[in-house]
């Protein structure tokens, strides 16, 4: 009897053992101009996200997290290279053709030598799979995701593209997916007066197969296909990026009184609902990640999988979208292209079962570039010396973690601007470009986290630490990213 309680103690160590040496899936979703408040979890009160907010319940909430960019293609980068908007190649979005069909597709690519979370991960066995939108390089080039150490890919490579849910094709890797039955129409488009119908918008502006649904069909078929061995997906869903577009049924989820005026276009497409147009997109996305977190738990995969989900930058400010009215960055100052708050504090939820502790909140400060070192941690990869981030696995840990390295952004448009984050200390500087020696504001963010109240006079020693940081970035390659004032901004 002896004997045999000791051969069972022995079998069940060495299952332990062997049940913590298993190497984790990774999921990486990234919601795209989604704002700081616009789920459940974070305090948003119109827009239904409960799969999100579940999500939340089963793991972490930082309260503190930060995009790479307050925008879409250099945010991306930062994400997958762990290098910020200072050291990265793609530091803005930048056109590589045209807005008509028969332009060339695609924004300045990734490098070849530039080294990604993918091409980290598949030495150590890992399937690999990119999902949604990329903006990184367009067909053919070195920065398409395939070239970039991604197995698989799906979805708009080209972001101009990705304005039009309703595209007349995806990419399915190196080969367009094309679309049957959708014709091209420009995604920019200003109509005089409303039309007479909801149809009659659904006639003109959609078609039959929505660009979310397909990508979701192909996340699940990444994990149907990589469930016996260890896999890496991203899961870059477009949404809620202009333009309003989203299927009749989601949309009748929510009432024909949320919205008293049509948005005519213009900067996107038009909509006859706006309000409810947005709240739909989200609440879609939403249920799309439940379904696709669903499937983890319907393979057995669930307890091994850590699941990440974040936003590329803040809410957007063009026209169609009403961040008042959603509350959508709450009283944080700025939106998408800004690097005050609410351009780049973005919510982060980590889910991973028996390692991260239910229902748990971080005020950690940490930011996209620390993903790639954090990841690296988990699954036991090396992760490059020459990048900016720090692993924030102690914190999804529980662990009270220092501080790391300050964090640093750069932004072109809008006349250029640099933001830096040291401890509590913000530090902003705007319209480089137009300025000889344009000066650095300074908020204490714990005190002032709207950044109301500049005290740069009060603390010169600070803005001088910071000042130094932000003239310690690497010259770009692209001359109009280095804040010349006669430089043509591209």
């Amino acid at each position: 009897m002896r004997h045999s309680l000791i051969i069972l103690f022995i079998g069940m160590l060495f299952a332990g053992c062997a049940t913590e040496a298993e190497q984790p899936n990774i999921i990486y979703i990234l919601a795209d101009d989604l704002g700081y408040k616009e789920l459940g979890s974070y305090g948003q009160e119109i827009i239904r996200t409960p799969h999100l907010d579940q999500l939340a319940d089963e793991g972490m909430r930082f309260t503190q997290h930060y995009s790479g960019s307050p925008v879409c293609a250099p945010s991306r980068g930062t994400l997958l290279t762990g290098k910020h908007t200072g050291n990265a190649y793609v530091r803005d979005n930048l056109e590589m053709g045209g807005w008509g069909p028969d332009e060339p597709e695609g924004q300045l690519p990734l490098l070849d030598a530039e080294f990604t979370i993918a091409e980290m991960l598949k030495p150590m066995g890992y399937a690999t799979g990119f999902i949604g939108k990329w903006g990184l390089g367009g067909p053919d080039s070195e920065g398409h995701p395939n070239n970039q150490g991604f197995d698989q890919f799906y979805g708009y490579l080209c972001q101009r593209v990705a304005h039009n849910y309703y595209p007349t094709h995806l990419w399915q890797n190196g080969e367009p997916d094309s679309l049957v039955g959708h014709a091209y129409f420009a995604a920019h488009q200003k109509i005089d007066e409303p039309l007479d119908t909801i149809e009659e918008y659904y006639d003109r502006f959609a078609a039959e197969h929505y660009a979310p649904d397909l990508m979701l069909e192909s996340a699940l078929d990444f994990v149907d296909a990589n469930k016996d061995n260890p896999f890496f997906l991203v899961f870059a869903t477009p949404v809620p990026h202009l333009a309003l577009q989203v299927p009749l049924e989601s949309l009748n989820e929510y009432p024909d009184s949320m919205d008293t005026e049509h948005f005519l276009g213009g900067s996107y497409l038009p909509h006859p609902r706006p309000h409810a147009a947005y709240a739909a997109m989200i609440t879609r996305m939403d249920r799309d990640i439940g379904t696709l977190l669903s499937r983890l738990e319907e393979l057995g995969l669930g307890d091994n999988t850590v699941v990440m989900f974040s936003s590329d930058n803040g809410t957007t400010y063009s026209r169609g979208v009403d961040a008042s009215y959603f509350n959508s960055v709450g009283t944080l100052r700025g939106l998408k292209g800004s690097v005050f708050e609410g351009g780049v504090r973005v919510p982060m939820i980590a889910k991973w079962p028996g390692k991260i502790k239910a229902g748990s909140t971080t005020d950690h400060v940490s930011a996209f570039w620390d993903v790639m070192p954090t990841i690296a941690a988990i699954t036991g990869a090396e992760a490059p010396s020459a990048i900016d981030g720090t692993s924030f696995l102690p914190a999804l840990q529980g662990e009270n973690q220092e501080p790391g390295e300050p964090l640093y952004w750069e932004y072109h448009a809008f006349g250029g601007m640099q933001g830096v984050r040291m401890g509590d200390w913000k530090g902003v500087r705007l319209e480089i470009r137009r300025q000889d020696d344009a000066p650095v504001q300074l908020f204490n963010l714990a005190i002032d986290e709207d950044e109301t109240t500049d005290v740069a006079d009060q603390h010169p020693e600070i803005v001088r630490e910071i000042r130094a940081i932000m003239d310690s970035r690497q010259t770009s390659e692209i001359e109009s990213w280095n804040f010349a004032r006669n430089a043509k901004y591209q």
